[in-house]
């Protein structure tokens, strides 16, 4: 077990977790919703720290970050647990584990040093804390993100956005890159599909945004529960406020999970999506998880020559210079 961070003490020894926007009241004895944060005796403990359920070396595309070290690999680690749950949950057998199995935990213990030390002799060029919340690990992540710093090699979150602004603020030196998902644009949604509330998540793209962090937005297309026109270009409007230049990934929906009922996206409405964002103003929209459709190609802003080719999470060509467009020199923002 691990003192977690970001908790204060309530009455009758109940804790308040301030890790992400649930600020889960705990009872002793008790978890909060993610399954992985116990109040024991008036302190609570992280139980997931170390205890590593998946390590991967990625491409850092599959992210999804286009605009983040385009080409590299990303040494990505797991625990079990998620403050989320979602009913389409790709990784379920992860993030919800603790609940489906009478609260046990279990992993791989590893150190900082181990996972920093194998994402050198992988010859990663980032960590990436993914595949489910990364936040309910915040105290493992952050030690992690704290040596990485140390030996050269950028940090980046794969995030619902749900933590505390207090988090946000403390993580951002620390952090380098996050795709955050946008999973809808209103709390009905966000309410029944992930039992969570869309605000937070808002708040926390522009916070990290201003706060120096690289921010892309991921939002997963899901046929009749997300996908209007008019909700898409609510999505891309909000982005636009924070920064036009700020990637969007509209990405295919496939049934898995409590959501089998559902038909997979065709690509047509990954299209149709991509349209909607450069109309509004956008300056780079992708389109995933269906590879070859044509949208996943870098583009100039200003010239539209094609300064990054795809396919899937494979770069085939680039052909930025310096991080410029090198037909008319435009500016591509990114970390390259």
């Amino acid at each position: 077990m691990h003192e977690a961070l970001f908790y204060t003490a309530g009455d009758e020894q109940q804790v308040i977790c301030n890790l992400c926007n649930h600020r889960c009241r705990i009872k002793p004895g008790k978890r909060g919703i993610c399954g992985v944060r116990e109040n024991r005796d008036g302190t609570l403990y992280s139980l997931v720290y170390g205890m590593l359920v998946a390590e991967n070396c990625d491409p850092i595309e599959k992210k999804p970050l286009f605009h983040f070290l385009p080409g590299s690999q990303s040494y990505s680690i797991s625990t079990v647990g998620c403050n989320f749950q979602c009913l389409h949950c790709q990784n379920y057998h992860i993030s919800q584990f603790p609940h489906h199995n009478d609260g046990r935990i279990t992993g791989t213990r590893r150190s900082p040093e181990e996972v920093v030390s194998a994402a050198e002799a992988m010859g990663c060029q980032s960590i990436s804390y993914t595949y489910v919340e990364p936040t309910i690990f915040y105290e493992f992540a952050r030690d992690c993100c704290e040596l990485a710093r140390k030996q050269g090699i950028k940090n980046v979150f794969v995030s619902n956005g749900y933590m505390t602004p207090e988090v946000a603020r403390d993580l951002a030196p620390l952090l380098d890159g996050i795709n955050i998902d946008i999973k809808g644009f209103s709390d009905e949604f966000y309410k029944k599909v992930c039992k969570a509330r869309l605000q937070p998540v808002l708040d926390n793209v522009a916070l990290l945004h201003a706060l120096g962090v690289w921010v892309e937005v991921t939002t997963l297309l899901i046929p009749g529960l997300n996908d209007t026109d008019e909700e898409l270009r609510q999505v891309a409007r909000f982005i636009k406020e924070v920064d036009p230049a700020m990637p969007w990934h509209v990405t295919a929906f496939h049934p898995t999970y409590k959501m089998t009922d559902r038909l997979a996206t065709p690509l047509a409405t990954l299209q149709r999506a991509r349209d909607i964002g450069l109309e509004e103003g956008l300056r780079h929209v992708y389109e995933g998880n269906i590879p070859g459709g044509g949208g996943e190609n870098t583009y100039c802003p200003s010239c539209r020559a094609e300064v990054i080719s795809r396919f899937g999470f494979s770069v085939r060509a680039m052909h930025l210079d310096r991080g410029c467009c090198p037909k008319c020199g435009q500016v591509i923002s990114g970390v390259w």
